[in-house]
Order: C-alpha cells, then structure tokens, then sequence
C-alpha cells in the first residue's frame, strides 16, 4: 500500500515538474500581454488587400511572439507620412512617390519595404471605346484623381507615342471607376489588383494598359512600408522585431492567399460584403507581392533611382537626391 502510494505521488511530482517547467517555457516564448510594446501601423487609405499582410500577422499572433501589441489605423485627416514622421505612429503605409517628396523637404522617412514588387496600376477604359494605345487618349475625357505626378506621367506616355496631350479633356476629382467610368470619363487610372479584377467579376470588358509597360519608370514601388529615421536610430531592434512579423504575414499570405483573404475580411468586416472581389484580388497579387524579387518586401536600389531622376528631369521635384537614404532592406529577414 505505502509503494503504491510513493508511486502515485512521485508521478504526481514529475506532471507537476513538467506542468512547471512548460509554463515558464511558454512565458518566455509569448511574453504576457502586459509586457508587450504598444505599436501603431497607419495605413495609406482604406483597408484593402494590400494590407493583408499586416492583419494576417495581428490575427495570427506574430506580432505578439516578437513583444509587440499593435493596433492598424486609418489615416483620417492627416497623410500617412504626416503621422509617422510626428512619431503618432511608429509604421505607415505610403508610397514611392510620396517618401521622395518628403525626403526632399527633409521629413526623416525611410522606406523598410516593398509591399508589391511591380506598379500593378494603369489606363482603364470600356472595351467599346477602343482604346489601346496613349495615343487613342486625345480627344477624351480622363478622370484624375489628382495625385502630384499623375498627369505629368499621362503627358509623358502621350508624347511618347507622339500624341498631343493638349487634346485631352482633364477632369478632377474622379475617383469611383464603376460610376464613373464611360460616364463621366472615357478611361481613368486604376490597380488591376482592385478595380480591374473587380470589373472581370462584374462581366464588364476592359482594355487595359500597364503603366509599367509604357516606360520602365513608372515601374516604381507602391505601396511601401516605412518608419522614421528617428526611430531606427533609437531603436533598430523594434524595427527588426516589426519587419519580422509583418514578413511572416506576408509570406502566410503569399503561400495561403483564401485563408488570408478570410482574415482580412475577419478583421475587416466591412470587406465582406463583396467576398468575391477580396479572394480574387489576393488571388492576383499573390504573385506581384514577390514576383521576381529575392524575397519578400526587397527594395533594388534602380528603381528607387531611376524615378527620382525622372521626376528631377521633369522640374516635379527641384533637387536631385541619392536613393540611399530614402529606403533600406537591413531590417527584411532574408
């Protein structure tokens, strides 16, 4: 009776042991709520699918495993750039264009990565109006949303196809393809990724010219990932951390583009109310967030380059700079 009692509490000691023992395993691989660093990513727009990756780290816990308790906002009145140059948020969704022009005014903003690898946007139109060329664009209508170089490249793409951009009839303020598109405007700049594969679910044909496909210069980054300077240089381990865990968002979404789109729509539930569109826009971008890059969120040093020179060419910036301290892939896990 006394052996079997010894063997009974000695059991009971080892579980315990083992109980102990991975429990404090445990604490030291998922820190306590309470010790984890509260984060701020700001986004560029709405969520949209380019953000996938963000929320499929949030929802998955990467965040968490790195220390970090982050919470997604929109922009709201301010830029993107604005809030994470004033230090309101730590991360931000931006683009290309717009860290040149803020490291031009020497607003401390270095991009941490390319969220998609290729310009996925260009010149959308009806089927029916037969466009197809730059050159097809005089004497129509084109919606502009008015961003800073938007017209500067459709006059360029023009003149390069030896057309008269003076013939086309600009009109601003188009920002809603579907209403507006061979309504009020007879081709308008969109992302295939959004709009395009939306239009392909709605039976509407369109013809479509790449941007990129016009001048290996308007192949730039957008969106990119960045942060401020400042905040690098007080702490690069938290970049690090950060970097780490969005990557594995991105690359849980490349590998994984329907469960990723649930997540999205899970932590977005306003996006799933078109279902559809969700799971055929990540199904496109699976490829462009990698394509022919060496890794996830790569940056190459000419594309970041070539664009500042245009832009320097083209008097839209009055300052020719160095692409180096405008973006980095030190803190990307390789």
């Amino acid at each position: 009776m006394e052996k079997e009692n010894f063997s009974r509490n000695f059991a009971f000691i080892v579980l315990a042991a083992i109980a102990i023992i991975l429990s404090v395993s445990l604490c030291k691989s998922h820190p306590k709520q309470t010790d984890l660093r509260k984060i701020k990513v700001v986004l560029d727009w709405t969520p949209n699918t380019n953000h996938t990756g963000l929320y499929v780290a949030l929802e998955k816990g990467y965040f968490k495993e790195e220390g970090l308790d982050v919470t997604i906002i929109q922009p709201g009145q301010n830029s993107s750039e604005q809030i994470v140059a004033s230090g309101n948020a730590q991360f931000g969704v931006s683009y290309q264009e717009s860290v040149i022009h803020a490291c031009i005014q020497d607003v401390p903003l270095v991009s941490l990565a390319a969220i998609i690898q290729h310009n996925t946007s260009g010149f959308a139109s009806l089927k029916s109006m037969n466009i197809t060329r730059p050159k097809d664009f005089e004497g129509k209508r084109y919606g502009s949303s008015g961003w800073p170089t938007e017209l500067e490249i459709v006059r360029s793409v023009m003149q390069a196809d030896s057309a008269n951009y003076e013939n086309v009839k600009v009109l601003q303020g188009v920002t809603d393809f579907f209403s507006t598109i061979g309504k009020n405007a007879d081709f308008e700049w969109i992302y295939w990724g959004w709009d395009g594969v939306e239009a392909q679910r709605r039976g509407i044909e369109l013809s479509y010219i790449p941007v990129r496909d016009l001048n290996p210069v308007f192949d730039y980054y957008t969106p990119v990932l960045i942060t401020n300077r400042k905040a690098i240089e007080a702490d690069p381990e938290l970049v690090k951390a950060f970097m780490r865990a969005v990557a594995k968002g991105y690359n849980h979404t490349i590998q994984n583009p329907k469960d990723a789109a649930d997540i999205l729509m899970k932590q977005v539930p306003e996006l799933a109310t078109n279902k559809e569109q969700i799971y055929r826009s990540l199904d496109y971008l699976k490829d462009e967030f990698t394509s022919d890059a060496a890794y996830w969120g790569q940056q190459k040093h000419e594309v970041w380059q070539n664009f500042i020179d245009w832009l320097y060419n083209k008097r839209i910036i009055m300052t020719g700079i160095k692409a180096d301290k405008m973006f980095t892939n030190d803190f990307l896990p390789q």
